[in-house]
Order: structure tokens, then sequence, then C-alpha cells
């Protein structure tokens, strides 16, 4: 028997099985090694990103402090900026940064329901679900849900009855679906992309017409107020808590007007500054005759258009739900005026005007130019507009650089309050994709 040849053969094959097992370990632990790497290149690029973002949204917020507060239009250098918010370059990353105005948009905490009607695709049932949401009661409105509704759901959760906090809480809403929500510019961009134009291909769903559809987040907000200050900073006057000797130290105007006005102050109060005038309002004030001051004087369409940035119906701090004439689109400012075809007219004629202005328009006052808005028509929005903005959204997009292609992309959005030194942020949200 040739035993020593037996031996030899099974070291042999011993020897090739361990052969394959060492080459098995080094296949493993290369490719363990590169996913290793990959795992760290990514890590690097998301922590490049993320700073990106923060230097970019640090840009925006030094960009909105800088500011001027005498009123804010579409040609400030929040919203138009390429110098410092378009591929600002930094080590192996870059940042685009959007500033969106809060104010130019409807608040959903304070609009009436012929307003949100107005809104494309928007129902009676989803216009009364969201009144009934942020009021204090458990009564359901006519075709609205309450409590009742959203505690009987298969997971269910409980109504807010209070201002809206954020406005993705709308999605907790009955009725309000992803589709209303984002429509097709789910990255915000304003950019028709490819899945944004392909059907159900991929996410999110569209209709393939070339066009872009922008979502009730581009038109609604939570966050939008207006404080009772004027250009200057100063306190308005409320002509409704003010007597003659104030309204005519605080305002400049003469006593006849200052007696007017306190003389016609219904029991109620005004109701709006607007109801200072009406259709037989002079154009200009009297001349002085040297006459007796106390003959009561109705206030002229000339001083009442120097003086409305300077009043106010109530003396609260803060009014919510302002909407910034100078910033508002076309569709937010139609909402807001009810939504017809008038109303469609005359948000035209406003961003007509406006496009006009050096600066935008300084007072509300303004609209009064126009001749398709009736004294009526600003009665009914006065309280609803300013051309003042103190709440921004910063949208803040940032790409590592791999030399020949792009890498990860971060995106960041902020919420956030100038009037606070430094900066409130009211809402972050931080999310990264891969191209």
């Amino acid at each position: 028997m040739n035993t020593c040849g037996d031996k030899k053969g099974l070291v042999l094959v011993a020897v090739l099985w361990l052969m394959v097992v060492l080459m098995a370990m080094v296949a493993t632990l290369g490719r363990d090694s590169r996913l290793d790497t990959k795992v760290s290149l990514l890590r690097m690029e998301e922590l490049r990103c993320k700073w990106a973002c923060r230097a970019g949204i640090e840009t925006a917020i030094g960009v909105l402090n800088e500011d001027t507060r005498e009123s804010d239009s579409l040609i400030d250098y929040w919203s138009d900026n390429d110098e410092y918010f378009n591929d600002i370059t930094l080590e192996k990353c870059s940042f685009t940064v959007t500033v969106v105005d809060e104010a130019g948009k409807l608040n959903i905490n304070t609009a009436t329901k012929e307003q949100l009607l107005a809104l494309e695709y928007m129902t009676e049932e989803i216009a009364d679900a969201i009144i009934d949401w942020r009021d204090k009661d458990d009564t359901p409105s006519s075709a609205g849900a309450e409590a009742g509704y959203y505690e009987n759901l298969q997971f269910g959760y409980m109504t807010r009855n209070g201002p809206f906090r954020t406005i993705r809480e709308l999605l907790l809403v009955k009725d309000v679906t992803e589709d209303l929500f984002f429509a097709e510019d789910t990255n915000f961009n304003g950019q028709l992309d490819y899945n944004e134009r392909d059907g159900d291909a991929s996410a999110p769903l569209d209709d393939q017409d070339g066009e872009l559809d922008l979502g009730w987040i581009a038109h609604l907000t939570c966050y939008s107020y207006d404080n009772n200050t004027d250009a200057s900073g100063n306190a308005r006057v409320n002509i409704n808590g003010a007597d003659e000797d104030q309204l005519v130290r605080s305002l400049n105007i003469k006593r006849s007007q200052a007696k007017w006005i306190a003389e016609e102050r219904p029991e109620n109060g005004y109701q709006s500054i607007g109801d200072l005038i009406n259709s037989n309002s002079p154009k200009q004030p009297k001349p002085s005759s040297g006459g007796s001051s106390d003959e009561a004087e109705p206030l002229d369409m000339q001083t009442f258009s120097q003086i409305a940035d300077r009043i106010a119906i109530s003396g609260e701090e803060k009014i919510p739900g302002k909407v910034n004439i100078n910033t508002a689109s076309e569709y937010v400012l139609a909402a807001l005026l009810g939504g017809d075809d008038t109303a469609d007219s005359i948000a035209q004629d406003i961003v007509a005007y406006r496009e006009t202005l050096l600066y935008g328009m300084e007072s509300i006052a303004e609209l009064l130019q126009l001749e398709s808005i009736s004294i009526d028509d600003f009665k009914r929005i006065a309280n609803y507009i300013t051309t003042r903005s103190n709440v921004f959204t910063i949208r803040c997009v940032a790409t590592a650089d791999r030399g020949d292609t792009d890498g990860l992309t971060l995106q960041t959005e902020a919420v956030v309050d100038r009037t606070s030194s430094p900066c409130e942020v009211l809402y972050w949200y931080q999310g990264a994709t891969l191209r």
C-alpha cells in the first residue's frame, strides 16, 4: 500500500481547502473594507453637508437681520440674492439657499371659510374641518369634524382645538392628503424635475402636463403675524381707545378731524381702519378757514393715506395672520379677496402695480390708488394685510463634491422669526437623499 502517497494527497487537499477559506476571508474582508470606506465617505459627506446647510441658514439669517424693516418686497436681498445664496462653494461641498416669506401666504389660523374655499381643490368639508381643528369647542361645523371623528380612527389622535403650530399639522385634518398638501413640487425647488413629470412611474403622482403644480404648502402658513407698529417701529394709535388729544398729538391731524373720528366711533368700535372712509370722503382736506375747531370734519382720503400705517383698531402687540401685499402671489391675493373673477382681476392689478415700485408698497392705503379696488374691497381685507414681514422659511440644499460626480445631498428647512435677537427658530427639519 502506498501510505505515503495517500498522506501527501490528503495534505494537498487540506492546503487547497485552506487556500479557499483564506481567499473567501480575504474577499469578505475586502468587501467589508469597501463597505466601511463607503459608509465612512457618506458619513463625512453628510457631516460636510450638515454644516454647509447650517452655513446657508446662518447666511440667510444674517441677510434678514440686515434688511430694512420699513417694508418687505420680493426685490429685497433676502428674496433676490444670487451672490450669497446660489451655488456657494465650501470645502468639497456647495449649497443653495431659498428664503420664503411666510407673510406672503394665507394663514390657516385666521383665514375665513370664504378665503379657504378660494384655494384650488378645497372642499367645503375640508374648509369646515380646518376651522373645527383650530377652534376651541368640540361642536363640529355642518360639514366638519371634531374630536369624535379623530379619536375613532384606526389609529386615533386628539384634535388641536387651538391654532395650528406647524403647517404640516394640516396633514392631520380630515380629508387632507399629501397630494393636496405637496402636489408635484415635493422638494420645494420651484422646478419641474423628472420625477415630477413622469406620471405614476415614480413619486409624486403627477399629471404630466408639463407645468409644475404647487400644493397648499406653497400658499398656506400658520406663522405669519404683524407687529402693531408703524414703519418707524412706533406703536400704532388705537382709534378705538384714543381721545381727541391723543389723536391730534400722535397723528398730527387737525382737531376737527380728531373730533370726527371720536364722534363717529361706533359703540362696538371701528371694525377696520377702512371704516374711517367711505365713497363720499373728500379727496383733499378742507383749507383752513380760521373758524372754530369745534366743528367735526370728516377724514379725507389724503389724510387717511398719510396716517393709515400709524393707526390700528386694537392695542394688541401682535396681530396674527397678516398677508404681505408686496410678497403674496397672485393666487394668494385672489384667495384673500374671495377667489371670484373680480378677485382674480384685482390680484393681477396689485401684482402689476407693485412691480412698478422701487421698494414695494409702504402702506396698505396705497391699494386705494388702484381703480379696480373699491373702498368696500379695501375695508373687507384691511384687517388681513400688511406691507412688512417677520417670519421666513429658509430652505438650504447642500451637495457634496466627489470630483467628477455629485455626492450626497442634504436638505434643511428652518422657519425663523427675525424680530427676536438672535432669531428664534420656530421649526427645523433636516433629511438626506442620495443622487
